[in-house]
């Protein structure tokens, strides 16, 4: 089998484990960060169906979803990919690679990429959560989990680990300055960071009309 006909045959297994999503994490995500992962790794000469791969599994096991994050990330792809036989084993721990250390983790733990491929689906998946969709994926995602929309006396927080972050949700708002705002200088391509400019100067001038809006100014 093509690597065109794998991509599509793994999308048709995919898209029914990610469609009722309502957190913001669902196949619509999935779908666009492969599609800029894909226009990313052409730019970047990397190896563009590892990259296709990674995007596509890069949320099968998320660690704000399940408890035993790494262990169900390489057995969910393992199973995924090993169906089909001409997918090597090599780019089988490539992708795996790609989905361990893919996700942002509160910004708290170190960034154990390796691989150009890696850093572009990272980017990818960074870009998800900025801008437009971005904001909206956050409010889907608060709302999601009972976050407060705004509580102006709960100021954002730095947190000193992955479990701090986890616990330690306050309202929608403070996602924006504990991890949206920091991802534009966070992008490892130049793709990436262009386009991550204009997202960011977008939150911005969201938060500054909501503040305005909240204050219920004329």
């Amino acid at each position: 089998m093509d690597n065109h006909l794998i991509i599509q045959a793994l999308i048709t297994q995919l898209k029914p484990l990610f469609e009722k999503d309502s957190s913001g994490h669902d196949w619509f995500h999935i779908e666009r960060v492969w599609k800029i992962a894909k226009q990313i790794a052409v730019k970047e000469n990397a190896n563009v169906f590892v990259v296709e791969l990674g995007a596509l599994l890069h949320d099968i096991a998320d660690h704000k979803f399940v408890k035993d994050f790494k262990t169900e990330s390489i057995s969910r792809t393992t199973d995924l990919l090993s169906q089909f036989e001409s997918i090597s084993e090599t780019e089988i721990e490539a992708v795996i690679h790609i989905v361990l250390n893919c996700s942002y983790k509160g910004g708290v733990e170190a960034n154990e990429m390796k691989s150009i491929e890696g850093y572009i689906v990272q980017d990818a998946d960074k870009l998800d959560a900025i801008g437009a969709i971005g904001v909206a994926r956050t409010f889907a995602f608060g709302g999601k989990f009972g976050s407060l929309l705004y509580q102006p006396d709960i100021k954002p927080m730095t947190h000193e680990n992955l479990e701090s972050y986890h616990k330690n949700r306050s309202h929608t708002i403070n996602h924006f300055y504990e991890k949206l705002l920091k991802l534009k200088d966070l992008m490892h391509t130049n793709a990436a960071k262009e386009i991550a400019k204009e997202r960011h100067k977008f939150m911005e001038l969201f938060l500054e009309q909501f503040y305005k809006e909240w204050e219920s100014e004329l």
